[in-house]
This record gives structure tokens, sequence and C-alpha cells, in this order.
């Protein structure tokens, strides 16, 4: 006969346990392996950085070393439309002043060219003895270079002077012994500059190297 005193409960309870201890078994294996993998997360140590790097610059400083990264470009930018402003208004300054004695240069060279006859009529006469220190003549003589010389007017021209094709007319070569380059050998009518202007080449007889 069956015991009525036995509980239908007292089979399956070593079961359950054996259960239990074999899960418990499986959660202290896996235990070890997730320790593991929270020791190789980088996650954490790039938070750190960053809040070690927030505690050193606050949003203040952060925005103050923008602001002032922002005007030190400014400044540079600024420095350079100055500079070449200045370049070019010092470029605008050198053409201007050149265009403006070019045109100076012209028209007193218009004014004097007039007076160049005068000044031939002044050689010729100095050369055959009209000019004489003391004589009327020579009086106004100077008085007319000396007026022409403050426009800016210089003579030149003289024998013994190297033949220069660019400022010297020359009317007749002579050959001459023992010359070895072209030279000015006498002056038949006086050449003028302007400052930078040829007013008048000068009409020369030159002494060339004698070949024959």
């Amino acid at each position: 006969m069956a015991d009525k005193n036995k509980k239908p409960s007292d089979g399956p309870e070593p079961e359950r346990e054996d259960q239990q201890a074999g899960e418990g078994a499986e959660a202290n294996a896996s235990g070890p392996d997730l320790a593991h993998e929270e020791l190789v997360d980088v996650g954490p140590v790039e938070d750190e950085e960053r809040d070690a790097l927030d505690e050193l610059l606050s949003d203040d400083d952060l925005d103050v070393l923008s602001g002032q990264l922002t005007a030190e470009e400014l400044a540079a930018e600024r420095l350079a439309d100055l500079q070449r402003v200045t370049a070019e208004y010092a470029n605008y300054r050198k053409r201007t002043e050149a265009n403006r004695e070019a045109e100076r240069e012209r028209a007193v060279s218009d004014t004097v060219k007039g007076l160049l006859s005068a000044l031939d009529d002044l050689d010729r006469a100095e050369k055959h003895g009209d000019l004489e220190e003391g004589s009327a003549f020579s009086s106004i003589a100077a008085k007319l270079r000396t007026a022409v010389e403050r426009l800016g007017l210089k003579a030149f021209g003289a024998p013994g002077d190297p033949f220069d094709p660019q400022v010297h007319e020359a009317i007749f070569q002579q050959p001459t012994p023992g010359v070895e380059t072209d030279t000015v050998a006498d002056v038949v009518e006086t050449g003028y500059l302007l400052g930078s202007t040829l007013v008048r080449a000068a009409k020369v007889v030159v002494s060339v190297p004698d070949n024959g």
C-alpha cells in the first residue's frame, strides 16, 4: 500500500536543484568573458580623454581662441589689401609723374625750337669773333643762353667726342691716320637735349680710321 504521509513533490526536487546548479555554473563560466570584453573596450578611454580636454578648455576658452584666430586671419587679409593698394598707388604716381615730365619736355621743346636759329647765329658770331667780352652782342647772347638753360635745354657736340649715330648726324667722313674709332672732328651745327628728349642732333664732321 502507498504511504499516505509521502509528499507528491518529494521526487522531482533533486532534479530541480541540479538544474539550478548547472545554470549557476554556466553563469560563473560566462562571468570572466564579460569582464574581459569591458577591459578591451576603447569607448570609456575616449570618453575620459574628452572629459580631460573639457576640464582644460571650457566653452568660453574655446570661443575666445576661435575669435583670436579669426581676428588674426582678418588682420592678415587687411594688411595684404593695404600693401596691394599702396603698391598700386605708388606705381600710379610714378606713371603720372613720368607722363607729366614727358609732356612738359615736349611743350618746352616746341618752344625752344623757335629759338634754335637765334642760338645758331650766336654760335657763328662767336666763331667769327663778334661776341667779344664787353660788347653789346656778348651781353645779349649770355642772357639768351642763360634763359634756355633754365628751361633745361643743354647744348652738346664738341671736337674729340666719340661719334654716336644716335645723337650725331655725320655730314662728312674724313679718313684720318692714327684714328682707331670714329671721332667728331668738327661741329657744323650744335645739338641740343631737353632732359631725355633729343631736340636736335648735332651735325658734325667725322674722322674715321684710314684703312688705305
